[in-house]
């Protein structure tokens, strides 16, 4: 006997059964797009595994290796087979290896005295630790003052100050950088104004590293008057 709806209708058998058919392909379905999103999560999984295993910690290795003789050619003294180690380094591997090859690579070229070449090398390098990365723009502002782009160099060691974070023997040295650029472009006020704060700021520096900072702030106020 065929059932009745809330008006009293009749409802066909077949009607139910269709509905309920209709429900169950929708419920398989469902559970197929769940299986398939299941496969293709352990896939990337899997794949994800495999870089790190099979490709990642082994680069890191071999990295870890290449800058670690480097360093030993370094220690003994063959600078120049040392700095071409290091931008091997730095070009074949990332990871800190390669990151820190690159910092290495900037130091021997400006202690070389090329300085556009120790530039290209900070280009590679990311700065992973606020003091190194700090240290790592005031060499830049140093290669920039070599080459006489003292507008570049202020840049730099603005930046080298923010990023020391206060540190107290650091960021007064940076300062001071800055500072004898500054007296270098005749801005004598600005250079007056970064010496008077190295000696409020940081009073310990200029006792601590013989620094006779009154006579710099004297001579920047004598011509920071003369230039008015």
């Amino acid at each position: 006997m065929a059932e009745k709806d809330q008006n009293n209708q009749p409802i066909a058998l077949e009607e139910v059964e269709k509905d309920n058919k209709e429900l169950k392909e929708k419920v398989t379905l469902g559970q197929k797009y769940l299986v398939w999103l299941m496969i293709a999560v352990s896939a990337i999984a899997i794949i994800v595994i495999i870089y790190i295993f099979a490709v990642r910690n082994p680069g890191i290795k071999s990295g870890n290796e290449a800058v670690s003789q480097a360093d030993v050619t370094l220690a003994q003294g063959n600078d120049s087979l040392a700095l071409t180690q290091y931008q091997q380094v730095a070009d074949k591997y990332g990871y800190d290896a390669g990151n820190r090859a690159a910092l290495m690579a900037a130091t021997l070229n400006y202690k070389n005295g090329n300085y556009e070449a120790a530039l290209n090398d900070l280009k590679g390098y990311d700065p992973q630790e606020s003091i190194v990365g700090a240290a790592a723009k005031s060499l830049e502002g140093d290669c920039y003052v070599n080459l006489k782009k003292y507008n570049e160099a202020l840049s730099s060691y603005d930046k080298a100050i923010k990023e020391s974070d206060d540190n107290a023997l650091y960021t007064p040295l940076f300062m001071l950088k800055k500072a004898t650029v500054l007296r270098e472009l005749k801005d004598y006020a600005g250079e007056l104004k970064v010496l008077k704060s190295i000696k409020n700021d940081y009073p310990e520096y200029a006792a601590q590293y013989r620094v006779d900072i009154d006579k710099y702030i004297a001579r920047a106020e004598y011509q920071a008057g003369q230039s008015k």
